[in-house]
């Protein structure tokens, strides 16, 4: 029989693993557990453990997956994203259902972020291409410069970072 993780238990695990820490490293994780749930983030205390215990990069990749649903998939449900689009007016104007648009934008703008991600994250495989050269997507620290952790796998995780919690359901209706 399986059993529920209360948030009491959630929470006295989070401050048993604070508590392992030294003064610098519970400040740094408390700092980043706020800046995820001030982000959205429904796990922010699962999401900083993980950065810290495993030296990943998940605040960048959250910030980037997230701003890519804001942006590019997101922005095409705005009342006015079709006004400057003459084949939408076009649409509209012969009937279309104007929801109907707006899905097949985002699922466009969706499967078009997907596929860039994807290529992004097989940029470092030179097999696939056959010629000796690659790239990679890294996180920067705030000067810009490069801290050296990659984020990568961006494009598997793009459907859970929907700001609506239905990881995309309503794009393919």
């Amino acid at each position: 029989m399986g059993h529920a993780v209360t948030v009491s238990e959630s929470s006295n695990e989070w401050q048993a693993w604070l508590n392992s820490l030294d003064t610098r490293g519970r400040a740094a994780a408390e700092s980043l557990r706020a800046r995820f749930e001030a982000l959205g983030a429904a796990d922010g205390g699962d999401w900083a453990k993980s950065e810290i215990c495993e030296d990943l990069p998940h605040l960048a990749r959250f910030m980037l997956l997230r701003s890519l649903w804001r942006g590019p998939i997101g922005s095409w449900a705005d009342p006015d994203a079709f006004d400057q689009l003459p084949v939408a007016q076009r649409l509209l104007a012969a009937g279309a259902n104007k929801e109907d648009l707006v899905r097949l934008a985002r699922a466009v703008a969706y499967e078009a972020v997907f596929a860039t991600l994807d290529e992004l994250d097989s940029g470092s495989d030179v097999n696939v291409s056959g010629i000796d050269v690659g790239w990679l997507v890294m996180e920067s620290a705030e000067d810009g410069a490069p801290t050296g952790r990659a984020l990568s796998g961006l494009h598997e995780d793009l459907l859970t970072m929907d700001p609506s919690g239905r990881d995309g359901a309503d794009l393919w209706q």
